[in-house]
């Protein structure tokens, strides 16, 4: 891995320990501000990666699967399931 690469793992690394810092309401809303970013990126975003939070699909849906099994099972969010993750994910053609 060369140092670039290297460099942006750890900044990742670094960026999702903040978030699972955060309490319960920061990360909802992040939730929801992932989801749309893929809603926008699957249609009118053309699938342009600089749209996605996490600037690239892969991240964006790691990020969204750790935050939805992060929430205590009777506190998962109505409005998105991880069966609906796993649909963009498939839509987003990460294998």
């Amino acid at each position: 891995m060369d140092r670039t690469a290297a460099n942006k793992e750890e900044v990742w690394k670094t960026t999702m320990e903040d978030i699972f810092r955060r309490n319960v309401k920061f990360r909802y809303q992040l939730l929801g501000r992932l989801k749309a970013d893929c809603d926008y990126y699957l249609g009118y975003g053309n699938r342009y990666t600089m749209r996605l939070w996490a600037k690239n699909e892969e991240q964006q849906i790691e990020l969204m699967i750790k935050l939805h099994d992060g929430f205590d099972q009777d506190k998962k969010p109505e409005w998105l399931t991880m069966d609906e993750i796993l649909e963009y994910k498939k839509e987003m053609a990460i294998k």
